[in-house]
């Protein structure tokens, strides 16, 4: 006759059950929503950066195409090991856009942010410097790395988009 102990079938599937959703709650100390790295504040002044760098004109920009996806993927995959830059040339691009004027870069006008890129500190243009070839990269690059979406870029370029094997192939409306 075997042994039974106090945990049963169905407790086990309970006890696993309950400790799968908080472990998808918790999330390993991951913030809520959709960004993998960034904190929306990091998030915002990103993107505001990004949108500084390739603006929107008759064409989309940075932000349409989603170049913040782009690097907010790669700070948790390739770029790894640029976290901490991030966190704190964010920290720094804030606090001394703050000081400035009075705001986060994220929260003022686009001249203003604009303005205040020409005259940014020698301090901060290592990481403005950073930023700007992550932009390009996720602008100009494949659409399947999380940035050019829907190859904006390259279709503003007159770039032929090369269907990628193995993914769903869409349709897109020409330019005219």
């Amino acid at each position: 006759m075997a042994k039974h102990s106090g945990l049963t079938r169905r407790r086990f599937l309970q006890v696993a059950a309950t400790a799968a959703a908080s472990s998808a709650l918790i999330s390993c100390g991951r913030h809520a929503g959709p960004w993998r790295f960034f904190t929306s504040s990091e998030a915002r002044t990103i993107e505001a950066l990004c949108e500084q760098i390739i603006p929107a004109d008759q064409d989309p920009g940075a932000t349409w195409a989603g170049t913040i996806y782009y690097v907010d993927s790669q700070l948790v995959g390739h770029f790894r090991r640029l976290q901490s830059a991030y966190r704190s040339g964010i920290a720094s691009f804030d606090a001394a856009c703050r000081a400035a004027h009075g705001q986060l870069f994220a929260d003022l006008p686009f001249d203003t942010q604009t303005t205040f890129l020409t005259q940014l500190p020698a301090s901060l243009q290592p990481f403005f410097d950073m930023v700007i070839t992550h932009t390009m990269q996720g602008f100009y690059g494949d659409a399947r790395h999380a940035g050019n979406r829907d190859a904006v870029s390259w279709r503003m370029l007159g770039i032929p988009v090369i269907p990628i094997r193995g993914r769903d192939h869409y349709e897109f409306p020409r330019k005219g």
